[in-house]
């Protein structure tokens, strides 16, 4: 059933856990700035983050523009000057050159395997073509999804008071227990995984403009956007690495002291991680740890996909507190 309905609930379940974020600030602009309409708060919201989105996007874009026009000038003036003497000898060039001119490309494509090749591949690249078209299904997802967010915020304080009498009444103090220890969980996760994740990037980004690497202030925020996920950050490295690449195409120093380099701030910047801004900030404020929560996104994202993602903290917090709360209680109980 989730497979089937994996298209509608996932615009639903990211707008959730958007206001789930966002309903705070929602509360401060209602009640702290006096603003008595609901619905007003939560527009009033929702054009404040717009708004500092969109001042944090054009204060960036500049400076990513002109590190990103920075790399590709010192790349075409690399491959402009470009000495093949210094990487294949005359004779491995000449063979290059009488191997291409010996090329017959209709003898290849006369082939009966690169016939069959071409033929398969065509239709597959019609239905890229024709999935191209598809962004105007992608822009009403996304309509609905901002929907689904805007009645959401409107409706949250009524659902956070009243979920519980939809619980039966034998159940309901475990579930209202159990919920608690959700919500507690996932406040102190998401401020102090937020406050790691921005210390790490701002870090990260320093580090790479010292050593001097191209686009350094931009690598250094995408990775601080994916320590959201505990380890993520290793996915940045293959695009750190072609970064010193054309960091040594552009200083001519050695491709291995731009590597080493670039090894030494990951080293750096993941033992502070590690050993101390995890450590402080996130403490044991949500009753997992790093390893904990890497294995239950990696177990619900295999289960349910992105869905499993979203939901993989709130599900583990709520089996630990029922391991907690019952389990671990009853078999005190029975022991004694």
């Amino acid at each position: 059933m989730i497979s089937r309905l994996y298209g509608v609930l996932l615009p639903f379940f990211v707008s959730f856990l958007l206001a789930y974020m966002l309903a705070p600030v929602v509360d401060f602009v209602q009640y702290k700035c006096r603003v008595k309409n609901r619905t007003l708060s939560v527009f009033i919201t929702l054009l404040v983050v717009v708004g500092l989105l969109t001042g944090l996007v054009c204060i960036m874009v500049p400076v990513i523009g002109n590190q990103a026009k920075a790399a590709g000038a010192g790349l075409e003036n690399y491959v402009a000057n470009l000495d093949v003497d210094r990487y294949l000898s005359p004779e491995t060039q000449e063979r290059i050159h009488v191997w291409a001119q010996n090329v017959n490309m209709e003898q290849m494509l006369s082939y009966p395997e690169v016939r069959e090749t071409v033929n398969t591949m065509l239709p597959k690249l019609m239905s890229w073509v024709s999935g191209g078209l598809s962004w105007l299904a992608e822009l009403v997802v996304v309509f609905i999804g901002l929907l689904y967010l805007v009645f959401l915020l409107i409706d949250f304080p009524r659902l956070k008071a009243n979920w519980s009498k939809a619980v039966p009444k034998r159940f309901r103090p475990m579930a209202v227990t159990l919920m608690r220890d959700i919500m507690a969980n996932m406040n102190a996760y998401f401020r102090g995984q937020a406050l790691v994740a921005a210390i790490v990037g701002v870090l990260f980004a320093i580090g790479f403009s010292i050593i001097g690497m191209p686009m350094g202030i931009a690598m250094g925020l995408i990775i601080g956007v994916l320590n959201m996920v505990p380890y993520m950050q290793g996915l940045s490295i293959p695009p750190c690495i072609i970064l010193c690449l054309v960091q040594s195409a552009q200083t001519g120093r050695p491709v291995w002291v731009t590597l080493l380099c670039m090894a030494l701030v990951f080293i750096i910047v993941q033992s502070l991680q590690d050993f101390v801004i995890v450590p402080k900030v996130m403490g044991k404020v949500t009753g997992l740890s790093p390893v904990g929560i890497l294995l239950s996104l990696s177990i619900w994202g295999a289960i349910f996909g992105v869905i499993g993602m979203i939901i993989a903290l709130p599900m583990t917090t709520l089996g630990v507190s029922y391991y907690k709360h019952y389990i671990l209680k009853q078999s005190k109980t029975e022991k004694l």
